[in-house]
This record gives structure tokens, C-alpha cells and sequence, in this order.
């Protein structure tokens, strides 16, 4: 009996397909506008979208410009039950609407004021409603938080609670009190700051064998923009699975309006990156949602050279179709590594043409990257460049009210921001209205009242408690 049972459970967990997931899929992809749905589209294909919280720790003891938080954030106690309290009710709603799995963010103002258990405790929510959480930061904490945060009571014993863990670290030189360099000089300054964050992760996989996934996260205003190329140069090898950039808008704080940021967009910073990597990166093989939202390049380096995984040659092409025929409604998000194998192994069974297409685009991966002698003498270090580009508060506004009315704009720029929203890739939930919303509307509609509402129910008694406000 007991074999029968174990059995059985192996069978659930590397089934292909769960149906409530491909149903989702399907559901999204039909709900997309027409004009995202290309060939390289991955949401309704393979991914639902990001996910991420609101209202459950809106203070930060950093200041930035600009910072797309409304001004009353740092007036907001950070209280651990309410942000356990909340994200279960936020991921409930998107478990019920998004379905069984997605990738989603514990993001607010600053996620290491949580108590190490209060922050612990919320990741692990989060994985109960069936999300891969990240936890947002500014990368400015000790050693000793991280091992708390992972060992909890078991420090002792050290057993971690959390055998794997996703962090983003966001650094520039726009973001001021950070301790040993309060006030940047430029982004090369930081670069020991950077290095030091990564290492605190390598230093806890070594002792406690914790896996972990760093993305560094970098807001880009004219100032900064002409450095961005070096900083890739200089940190694609400290051990950043990813690199994501964020063009400033005009949302949140405007005392924090410091510049002029319709300078830089998408295409001025998406420049840069190719600058410091060296290649032309192919933002359209892969998509998410619409691309004057959302540009990815997935590749990897083979000592100081950047590959994509798909360049836009034919055969690639026809190995990104079949990864959507055979593999689009299968999971891969949270899944442990004997499982995802599992699944793998049975869609193959299944779909023989499979190992076809995979041998073949492995093959043309090896030569095109140097040959089995190159990659086996540099290795192989996957690194990933995203750019972001958010809304001003200014167009998102009144194009939001108008899809509430269910009117279509004639401005151009309110017309744009709403084809934009109605294809947005990250959501957030709101379980008081049983609705999700883009993000861009949580931060330039919602927040400013969510935040003030929050400053009664979660006051700062110890003034000196408000920090960078």
C-alpha cells in the first residue's frame, strides 16, 4: 500500500499538464489584446505574468529619485501581522483568479524592516497559495538578517526553513542613506556594495547549502544613463541571474521630481545594455505582455561574451514553437528539480519529435557559442538583461477611468497607456473588490489613498522611526 501511495504521489507531482493551469493559460491569452499577440508571446502560452503585493510594508529607510511611492509611505508603521495578514488575502485572490502557479513579488518600501520570522513567514504564504516569491530590497542589510531569515529558531541546528530563496537587490546612485555611502558619486562607487550583497548569498549556499536567485534592479535618469553600459561590464560576473533596469516616470513622491525623465525610455536604455554586453540583444524572440512595457534578452555568458538561448535564426525559431506546443502548459515555476525532470521526461515519451528539436537547437547552441571546447574551458554563466518601463501618473490616471467606463481615449498618449494596461504583465490584487489591477495603476492611482488610509491604521508612535521621509 505504502509503494501504491508513493507512487501515486510521484505521478501527480510530474504529470505534465495540471488542467486548472492550461485553462488559465488559454483564458489569459484570450483576454490579451490583439496586437501582443505575436509568436514570441509568453503570456497565455507558457506564464500567466508577475505577480506582486501592495499596502503591506510601504516604509523604506532609504531615499530615492524618484521613488514611486506616494509621500505618506514612511509615515506607515511596518507591522508583521498585518503584511502576513494581507499577503494571504492577496495571494488567495490570485491563486483563485491566476491559478495554481506564478512567479510573484513581496514588494513595498523596504522588505528587511520585516522581523526576520514576520518575513519568513510571509515567503512562506506565499508558497502555500502556490507563488515563487521574491522579496524586493535595497540590499543595505547584514549577514546575520539573511541567516535568520532562512535558519528562524533552527539557527542551532542549522536546518533551513527556506531551502531556496529569490532576492532583488535595487542599486543606484539616486538612492541615498545607504550605510558607508550615504550620497554616491556614480555607479562604479557602489560596485563594492553590489558585490558585497551577492556574496552574503554565496557565503550562506557554502554554510548552509541554501540555493538562491539574485536579479539586481537599477532606476535610470538622464544622470545615470550614460553608465549603465559600464555597469554591466563591471557586474555581470558578480553572480546576478539578472539585470533589469527601470526608466524613471513622473509616479509617486513628486517632491522627488528632480529631473527631466521623458529623456530616457526603453529604447535610449536598452542602448546602453547592449553597449556593456557587447552584442545586439533581441528583444523580440521572447515577449512579455507589450513592448513598450517589457524588453527581455534570456542568454548567458561564456567568459566575457553574451549568448541569447534563441537568437532569431530559423531554426531557433522553430525550437521557441515547439517549446510552446509541447511545453507551453507545463509548469516550471517553483518546481524541484526532480519533478520538472519528471515532466520533462514524459512529455518526451509522449512527443518523441521532442528530442528531435531539442538535440538539434543544442547542437546549433554549442557551435554558435564556440564550440563544447569554449563552453567546457569558461563555463557557463546564465545572466539575463530586462528593462521596465513605467507610466507617468499623468496619463495612467485618466486612462484608467476611462476602461473603467469602459470608453475608449482619444488622446494619443491616454490611448497608448490604456492598450498598455489591457496587456499588462504584472498584476496585483485587491480581495476587498475581488479584482486585479496592473501595476501601474496600483502605483499612480491607488497608492496615494491606500497609503494615507494605511497611516491611521498603522501610525509611527517613535518619531524617530520616520526615516528618508
Amino acid at each position: 500500500m505504502r509503494l501504491i501511495n508513493a507512487l501515486r504521489k510521484l505521478e501527480r507531482r510530474t504529470r505534465p499538464v495540471d488542467p486548472e493551469y492550461a485553462g488559465i493559460l488559454r483564458r489569459r491569452w484570450a483576454e490579451l489584446p490583439e496586437h501582443v499577440k505575436t509568436p514570441g508571446q509568453f503570456l497565455g502560452r507558457h506564464a500567466v505574468g508577475c505577480e506582486g503585493t501592495h499596502g503591506v510594508f510601504p516604509r523604506c529607510n532609504l531615499a530615492c529619485t524618484p521613488c514611486y511611492h506616494s509621500r505618506d509611505a514612511n509615515r506607515v508603521r511596518v507591522d508583521g501581522a498585518h503584511t502576513i495578514s494581507e499577503v494571504s488575502k492577496q495571494m488567495a485572490l490570485l491563486r483563485r483568479l491566476r491559478g495554481p502557479r506564478a512567479h510573484a513579488q513581496l514588494i513595498g518600501g523596504e522588505v528587511t524592516l520585516l522581523d526576520p520570522d514576520d518575513h519568513a513567514e510571509t515567503l512562506l504564504t506565499m508558497r502555500r497559495y502556490g507563488r515563487e516569491p521574491m522579496s524586493m530590497s535595497h540590499g543595505d542589510f547584514d549577514p546575520d538578517y539573511l541567516e535568520r531569515l532562512v535558519l528562524g529558531e533552527q539557527v542551532q541546528r542549522r536546518r533551513p526553513r527556506l531551502k531556496r530563496i529569490s532576492f532583488a537587490g535595487h542599486f543606484d546612485m539616486m538612492m541615498f542613506g545607504r550605510r558607508g555611502i550615504p550620497r554616491p558619486g556614480g555607479e562604479r562607487e557602489l560596485n563594492p556594495y553590489r558585490q558585497r550583497f551577492v556574496d552574503m548569498f554565496k557565503h550562506l549556499r557554502a554554510k548552509h547549502g541554501v540555493r538562491f536567485f539574485l536579479a539586481h534592479n537599477m532606476t535610470v535618469t538622464p544622470v545615470n544613463l550614460d553608465q549603465v553600459a559600464e555597469l554591466v561590464r563591471d557586474c555581470h560576473a558578480m553572480g546576478f541571474g539578472m539585470f533589469s533596469f527601470q526608466p524613471a516616470a513622473f509616479v509617486g513622491d513628486d517632491r522627488r521630481w528632480h529631473e527631466n525623465y521623458e529623456q530616457v525610455g526603453m529604447e535610449e536604455v536598452w542602448r546602453e545594455i547592449e553597449k556593456g554586453a557587447g552584442t545586439a540583444l533581441d528583444y523580440t524572440v521572447i515577449q512579455h505582455g507589450d513592448l513598450r512595457c517589457n524588453r527581455a534578452a534570456y542568454g548567458f555568458y561564456v567568459g566575457s561574451r553574451w549568448h541569447p538561448f534563441l537568437s532569431g535564426d530559423a531554426g531557433d525559431l522553430a525550437a521557441r514553437e515547439a517549446f510552446f506546443r509541447y511545453f507551453g502548459e507545463v509548469n516550471f515555476a517553483g518546481e524541484e528539480l526532480p519533478d520538472l525532470i519528471g515532466k520533462v521526461a514524459r512529455t518526451t515519451v509522449r512527443h518523441p519529435a521532442v528530442a528531435v528539436v531539442a538535440v538539434a537547437w543544442l547542437t546549433h547552441l554549442v557551435r554558435r557559442t564556440g564550440g563544447l571546447r569554449t563552453l567546457l574551458r569558461h563555463g557557463v554563466r546564465p545572466v539575463s538583461f530586462v528593462v521596465h518601463q513605467f507610466m507617468d501618473a499623468a496619463d495612467v490616471a485618466p486612462a484608467w477611468e476611462l476602461m473603467q467606463r469602459g470608453e475608449t481615449a482619444t488622446d494619443p498618449r491616454v490611448l497608448a497607456a490604456q492598450e498598455r494596461l489591457a496587456a499588462c504583465h504584472y498584476a496585483m490584487a485587491h480581495p476587498e473588490t475581488g479584482e486585479l489591477v496592473p501595476a501601474c495603476v496600483q502605483h499612480c492611482v491607488l497608492d496615494p489613498v491606500e497609503n494615507v488610509e494605511l497611516r491611521r491604521l498603522l501610525p509611527i508612535v517613535n518619531s524617530t522611526d520616520v526615516r528618508a521621509s
